[in-house]
């Protein structure tokens, strides 16, 4: 699942991961959705896109209610949390300026590890 305020980098992120074989859900808020909450329906790792996102601290507080830290990649901004910060938090980390294939590449690492 992919996270990310700004649809255009999220769309390209969901087409990449998409073409490397991965069913990927794209939203652009927090929290995500019941259907999405329920037994068997959580995602195996959720890709976190700070850029763009209102309150990106409290996004990153609830994640855990849904998804175990270490199956999350949050993509750093700038003027979001830092990536030393994020890190601290127990999250996998891509820290801007990274291409698209650096991000699928942390992904595709959690998916297949």
């Amino acid at each position: 699942m992919v996270i990310g305020g700004i649809w255009p980098q999220r769309a390209l992120l969901r087409a990449q991961l998409i073409e490397e074989g991965y069913e990927v859900s794209a939203l652009d808020a927090w929290p995500i959705p019941r259907r999405y909450r329920l037994p068997g329906t959580t995602p195996r790792v959720l890709l976190i896109d700070l850029q763009g996102l209102p309150d990106p601290r409290a996004m990153l507080n609830e994640v855990p209610l849904v998804v175990p830290r270490d199956r999350v990649v949050v993509v750093t901004a700038l003027g979001a949390l830092p990536g030393d910060e994020v890190r601290r938090l127990g999250f996998n980390v891509v820290e801007r300026p990274a291409s698209i294939g650096q991000v699928v590449a942390a992904t595709t690492k959690l998916l297949t590890g």
